[in-house]
């Protein structure tokens, strides 16, 4: 009580924000090239500070207090892309999704990945969600049409005029085809992924849309979200993830949890997935 006594209610208050701040930017960019970059950006300037306080290095103090306002700069160049994608999440309507692409757009969607991949046929399809992607449609040919999956099938088949580019889908209408999708700064998965894995990852780094990709050279189906690659997903996990990311109405829980859920698509929280699904069939039934 002596402690808290001492700090006081606002030093209480500052512990918190600053806890809260440290630990959605660690979960922010866990997993990508910038967590390592900050870690090794935090740890130079740890060994620094401290060897300026402990051998008395005036000089370098003053160094370091004049180049502080240039490394903010620096930082806000290096993170760039992660901190835009943090004020398009801020920049989001409702904390809920909207839940309006429903289960038969989603079995749509399965369906056509599933032809494509037996036939090996690439393909890119990016679901929106809350964060619009009007400037990747523009780079496309604009559609407005329903979600079938013979013509979703159609358009990706070698020696079609859109078969290069992704589609892009919004609520239950196809809005786009042939778009070039941004790609993917990272260095780690360039060498083991092709250019429309890269252009998903992206995409998904960018907003918060679902990409499915389609390897032309293997078949094997993959899905990004949240700029994270999951790759080797039969058709029925993949329907699963569609519906629970896109497809299903707001449920109880907080957000972060359900943001949690969301992104978690290692082996791991597959198999979690699956066992809640089980489980609520087992219920339901």
């Amino acid at each position: 009580m002596q402690i808290f006594s001492a700090i006081g209610i606002g030093g209480i208050v500052e512990v918190l924000v600053l806890s809260t701040m440290f630990y959605f930017t660690f979960i922010f960019f866990r997993g990508t090239r910038s967590a390592q970059m900050m870690l090794g950006l935090i740890l130079f300037m740890t060994v620094f500070i401290a060897l300026t306080q402990l051998f008395h290095l005036a000089a370098l103090n003053w160094l370091l207090r004049q180049l502080s306002v240039y490394l903010a700069i620096g930082v806000l160049i290096i993170f760039q892309p992660e901190l835009r994608r943090a004020l398009a999440e801020l920049g989001k309507p409702t904390v809920f999704p909207r839940g309006v692409t429903r289960e038969s757009v989603v079995d749509s969607i399965a369906q056509a990945v599933e032809l494509l991949a037996k036939q090996r046929v690439g393909a890119l399809i990016a679901i929106e969600q809350e964060i619009g992607t009007r400037s990747v449609q523009e780079t496309g040919v604009k559609l407005d049409s329903r979600v079938t999956p013979e013509l979703l099938a159609s358009i990706f088949f070698p020696h079609t005029p859109l078969h290069d580019g992704g589609v892009i889908i919004r609520a239950n209408r196809m809005v786009a085809a042939g778009c070039v999708f941004p790609l993917t700064q990272r260095s780690e998965p360039a060498r083991g992924v092709g250019t429309r894995h890269r252009a998903a990852m992206g995409l998904t780094e960018e907003t918060d849309a679902v990409v499915v990709v389609v390897s032309e050279e293997t078949g094997a189906i993959s899905v990004s979200h949240g700029g994270r690659l999951s790759s080797d997903i039969r058709v029925d996990q993949l329907r699963r993830f569609l519906k629970a990311l896109v497809a299903r109405e707001a449920v109880a829980g907080s957000a972060w949890e359900r943001a949690k859920e969301q992104l978690d698509l290692t082996p791991g929280g597959i198999a979690k997935s699956q066992a809640r699904e089980g489980a609520e069939a087992i219920d339901g039934g």
